[in-house]
């Protein structure tokens, strides 16, 4: 009889849900559009060998041969898109958004260069300008590594095979004569600047031209690597947006569920329900088992959507992802009979919880990335069930990590849901306060 009483109920929950096309399409369609969306705003299916491409405008107000060298460096550079102009178009462009960085070469920038490889800190050193967008932090670091790159070959290669390399050395020597410098350092400094001399009257001259093919270079160049599964499938930045909007879109079905309990205690339905030969515990387990089974397949349907589509796969442990997907969909629903148990009225409930959804959505890490956050906001997020959600769809997913990567989310999920279904048990009021 109880069993029989139970799935009876959670049966007619399930066809109210599915008689009320609007919510079927919140529940199923709407998580679909927005990962989609995402997903192709952080690279989709992973870059793979396509250059980054980094829009930079470069201002040459030197003309000499490091600047010209400079530019042409970077203009060669597959990572950067250098759009040659000037000083005021550079800074309107950053201004407008138009490029993520505008470099300004000043003048006098080679002269004062060369005599600064030598001579240190004993001379001023020119100034490089750099007019960043401060909304693309990360492409402004990226960009001042290259271009650091690019500055540090043209200088050296002027200072040690282009023409004007032995007058920077000479200056360097007479500097030294009256500088302050303690005799040993002296002699060490004067030693390899006259050997630099020689190496001057001594080479011919094709081996003393300019370019990127002079004497230095950078010496080392790096081989990039993505490390997922291990099974050289690139990384798919799909995997990882329809677990955030999944997960995101089952906590506000849960939501909606548990308004709807609060609108049914106002009719006086759970009153009514109670005269009924079932315990409470059997009315709240089978709203909680409805909710559950609504939940996951609002998860599966967004993966399965992923997976035709966006070729997502689960590269790890496909057990591993069912525990996750079946304990997070268990603290969705639980997390709506929360929402009833703590809400006086549904309009109340509805705008505090909205709130706590999107809260637990955003510092979980499934609209940006956790390691975005300070690092006090990432130690806090381990009391967000969101983030094991998750972290736990990552891991069996894109990362492709075995059942071990899954134990924890799950156990910590569950807990979760024993924690919200303790106070639900405690707190719900089966009549109007």
């Amino acid at each position: 009889m109880g069993i029989t009483a139970f799935l009876a109920m959670v049966r007619k929950d399930l066809l109210l849900f599915l008689s009320d096309r609007r919510a079927v399409i919140v529940a199923f369609a709407v998580p679909v559009v927005i990962g989609s969306f995402i997903g192709s705003m952080t690279n989709g299916a992973g870059r793979g060998d396509e250059p980054l491409r980094i829009k930079v405008a470069l201002a040459d107000l030197d003309g000499s041969a490091i600047s010209q060298a400079i530019v042409t460096g970077a203009q060669a550079d597959k990572n950067l898109n250098v759009i040659v102009t000037s000083a005021d178009d550079g800074r309107d462009q950053v201004r407008k958004g138009t490029v993520t960085v505008a470099v300004i070469i000043p003048k006098n920038f080679g002269d004062g260069a060369g005599r600064a490889f030598f001579r240190g800190s004993s001379v001023e050193k020119p100034e490089l300008g750099v007019l960043s967008d401060p909304s693309r932090a990360v492409e402004v670091g990226m960009v001042r590594g290259i271009l650091m790159q690019h500055v540090m070959e043209s200088v050296s290669t002027a200072v040690f095979s282009g023409q004007s390399g032995s007058r920077f050395a000479a200056d360097a020597l007479t500097a030294l004569e009256s500088s302050q410098m303690p005799p040993d350092r002296k002699r060490l400094l004067k030693e390899m600047l006259t050997g630099v001399q020689r190496y001057y009257r001594e080479s011919t001259p094709s081996s003393t031209t300019g370019g990127t093919g002079g004497v230095f270079s950078m010496p080392y160049v790096v081989r990039e690597e993505e490390v997922t599964s291990g099974s050289r499938v690139p990384y798919n930045g799909y995997a990882h947006s329809f677990a955030g909007m999944g997960i995101q879109f089952l906590l506000f079905a849960a939501l909606n569920m548990g308004v709807e309990m609060l609108v049914e205690r106002q009719r006086g339905l759970w009153r009514r329900l109670r005269s009924a030969p079932v315990s409470r515990y059997m009315l709240l387990g089978a709203r909680a088992a409805s909710t559950t089974v609504i939940s996951l397949a609002t998860l599966l349907v967004s993966f399965g959507f992923a997976m035709i589509v966006f070729g997502v796969r689960i590269e790890g442990s496909v057990v591993g992802f069912a525990m996750v997907a079946v304990s997070c969909s268990m603290m969705a629903a639980t997390f709506g009979l929360l929402v009833a148990a703590l809400g006086r009225t549904p309009g109340t409930a509805r705008g505090v919880s909205t709130l706590a959804v999107l809260v637990m959505v955003m510092l979980g890490g499934a609209w940006i990335p956790s390691f975005l956050f300070p690092k006090w906001v990432q130690a806090i997020t381990v009391v967000v069930p969101v983030r094991w959600a998750v972290d736990g769809l990552d891991a069996t997913t894109w990362r492709g990590l075995g059942l071990s990567s899954a134990v924890v989310p799950t156990l910590a999920l569950l807990g979760f849901t024993a924690v919200f279904a303790l106070i639900t048990v405690t707190r719900f009021r089966w009549e109007e306060p």
